[in-house]
């Protein structure tokens, strides 16, 4: 049995055994002696007690006290989250507004409807549509001289080929050849809904492989032979090039090299223009429709021209060539807006040099009335 002794002052408590300096707890307080065998426990006990006040205190701290752990949302943050919620509360109400507005469409459709009935309608009643056997194909060989901003152009000229053989009273029979490279990428890109056009023959081998050589006739401006009458038995062939002039006399130097028949429009014969006669793909689709309601070049040409080409009639172009005529510049003619340019200087400086003439007449008339 062992005395084990307690210092008061030194919060220790020493039993003079190899244990050494033991931590003081309140127990010893009242300086009661205990024996070595219930020191162990006691002290086992007095280690699990303060584990457990740590566990509590490092869970207490680890919760987010009120007001902390939250960041602060800023103002334009508050807005998202008030547009938000106000979006999820209108939802219902875009549904009803879709509703309507579905509804009108099917009335303004009904009245439409009605309208083409009386007659009043631009469009054309497609049950007196005839069809042509004559085969008009656009030639998309050439996507490699072009850049993507002339890819976009030719993109659209032949969307314009499409509506307007659409609604033509004789549609053609429409083909789209040699459809790869950048403008299928760019029709996949920017008008998914090719995929569903009708009325149209769109295929990426070459014309000459499914068209037999003697149906075929490229137009060309180059063409030294022109059209007088359109063949609905032949196909006739247009290049799909955008290239501003940059590839003069390609697509007649490829019709020749392959033997394939080539021609031009009787543009001259009928049309007096100030530009060049190298027209758009659309130009030229929408000519030969024309051509084939009206069985008129003429009328065809000046329905379609736009008006920047300047084009009159040739009877009254010779008319006027005989008192306006001008030294032709080598190399080509003059563009539209050069030559229009130049016209309008000249109607502007005659007056005015009628107006000098007058004063240096009147002015010698005076000199002459003063006695010398």
């Amino acid at each position: 049995m062992r005395l084990i002794t307690f210092w008061p002052m030194m919060d220790c408590i020493y039993d003079g055994g190899p244990i050494g300096l033991v931590p003081f707890s309140p127990v010893f307080q009242k300086h009661q002696i205990m024996s070595s065998e219930m020191l162990p426990a006691f002290v086992e006990a007095s280690n699990v007690e303060r584990t457990q006040d740590l566990s509590e205190d490092q869970e207490e701290s680890q919760k987010p006290r009120s007001g902390e752990g939250l960041e602060p949302i800023s103002k334009r943050q508050m807005k998202k989250l008030i547009k938000q919620k106000q979006w999820e509360e209108q939802r219902e109400l875009r549904k009803q507004k879709r509703k309507e507005k579905r509804k009108r469409k099917q009335l303004e459709r009904h009245c439409q409807q009605d309208s083409n009935l009386d007659g009043n309608d631009r469009k054309r009643i497609r049950r007196d549509v005839v069809h042509s056997t004559l085969r008009l194909v656009i030639d998309c060989s050439f996507d490699s001289l072009m850049v993507l901003k002339d890819i976009k152009k030719l993109h659209k000229q032949i969307q314009r080929c499409y509506a307007e053989n659409r609604r033509a009273l004789h549609p053609v029979q429409f083909y789209l050849t040699s459809h790869g490279g950048q403008l299928k990428k760019n029709m996949d890109e920017n008008d998914k809904g090719w995929v569903n056009w009708k009325d149209i023959h769109i295929k990426p081998d070459h014309y000459s492989e499914f068209i037999k050589k003697e149906d075929l006739i490229y137009l060309t401006s180059d063409s030294p032979n022109v059209l007088k009458e359109l063949d609905e038995s032949k196909a006739y062939v247009i290049g799909g090039l955008v290239d501003h002039n940059h590839h003069k006399g390609l697509t007649y130097k490829q019709a020749s090299e392959h033997g394939i028949d080539h021609a031009q429009l009787p543009l001259g014969n009928f049309v007096k223009m100030n530009s060049r006669k190298v027209l758009a793909v659309n130009h030229v689709f929408e000519i030969i429709l024309e051509y084939l309601e009206t069985r008129d070049w003429q009328e065809a040409f000046f329905t379609i021209l736009p008006q920047r080409k300047g084009a009159v009639p040739t009877d009254n172009a010779c008319g006027s060539s005989s008192h306006n005529k001008k030294p032709a510049r080598v190399g080509g003619g003059l563009d539209s807006d050069s030559s229009e340019e130049e016209n309008s200087r000249n109607e502007l400086d005659s007056p005015r040099e009628e107006e000098n003439r007058d004063k240096e007449n009147s002015t010698e008339s005076a000199m002459n009335s003063i006695p010398h």
